[in-house]
This record gives C-alpha cells, structure tokens and sequence, in this order.
C-alpha cells in the first residue's frame, strides 16, 4: 500500500503528459496558463481570508470563545455535550487550523480514547470550516451575496456536533 501511495502523484503527472502529447497539447503554455489563473484567483480571495483570519485571531485573543464557553456550559451540560469540547464546537465552522489547535489541546488533557476525545474526533471529522469554505469559493468567483448558504452550512455543522455524543454514546463501545 506504501508503494500505491508513493506512486499515485508520479504516475498521475506522467498520465497528464502522455495525455497531452497525444492530443497535441501545448504542455507548457498550458501549465502557465493555468498558473496565472491560479495567482489571478488568490489574488481575488486575498482579502475575504485575511479578514477571516484576523476577525478569528481576534477572536481568541480577546478571550470571547472562554466567555461563550463559560456561559454555554450549564446548558450543554445537561442535554449531554461535554462542555471542554465547547471551544473546538465553536471554532469549527471558522478555522480549521485552530479547530485542530484545539483538538490537539483536547488530545494532550483527555486521551483520544475516551469519551470526550471520539466525541471531538467526531466533530472534528463531520463538520466543515464553513467561513473559511465560503470565503474561498465564493471569494474566488466573487459572488458576495451568500443567500441560505451560511445558515444551511451551520445547521449541517449543528447537527453534526449534536449528534456527536449520541453517536459515541450509542455506537461507541
């Protein structure tokens, strides 16, 4: 299986150059032309991810995620949700990086076995970095007016961090 993995992206690039050739494809003008289109695209979505990022740097460094914690934990504590998973719940739909900041901090304070690890694993594999998601794709073709994306995207997020501890309590043996 190592070797398959080792193998995937050399023989894909070689595919692509075989394939080229026989349909007459100039290769390298073809290459470059589709990184300028790259950099055209980063270009463009450039300041919706700076934003993100500074609006979520911000966020933690203000302590606001520790203050919604720390008043959302007496009601998530009674419908089941373990309140150290609260701060990787929030982070979630806005930085993947920092949601697995997170999880990592949850990994190093409870083992991955336990209960309140699957459970983050669980949030952490079945939830998207939704901000993020919609800044990049809809930054890139520059639509700015989202319509029920976002509310969709974190009702699915929602869902997923409440059904979470189900599952694990259900299936988790």
């Amino acid at each position: 299986m190592e070797i398959i993995g080792n193998l995937v992206v050399p023989v894909s690039i070689a595919l692509i150059i075989i394939f080229g050739f026989c349909r007459k494809v100039p290769l390298f003008e073809a290459f470059t032309d589709g990184a300028k289109e790259g950099i055209v695209s980063m270009f463009s979505i450039a300041p919706s991810l700076i934003g993100l990022i500074t609006a979520v740097s911000m966020l933690r460094a203000s302590g606001f995620f520790e203050i919604l914690t720390d008043l959302l934990s007496p009601v998530t504590s009674a419908l089941g949700f373990p309140s150290e998973i609260l701060p990787l719940a929030l982070m979630r739909p806005v930085s993947g990086s920092g949601s697995f900041a997170l999880l990592n901090d949850l990994f190093k304070s409870c083992s991955p076995d336990s209960f309140i690890g699957r459970t983050a694993s669980v949030i952490a594999g079945s939830t998207e970095t939704t901000f993020y998601a919609i800044a990049v794709y809809y930054g890139s073709v520059g639509i700015q007016k989202t319509g029920y994306t976002i509310p969709a995207a974190l009702m699915s997020d929602f869902a997923g961090m409440v059904l979470a501890p189900l599952t694990i309590r259900l299936l988790g043996n």
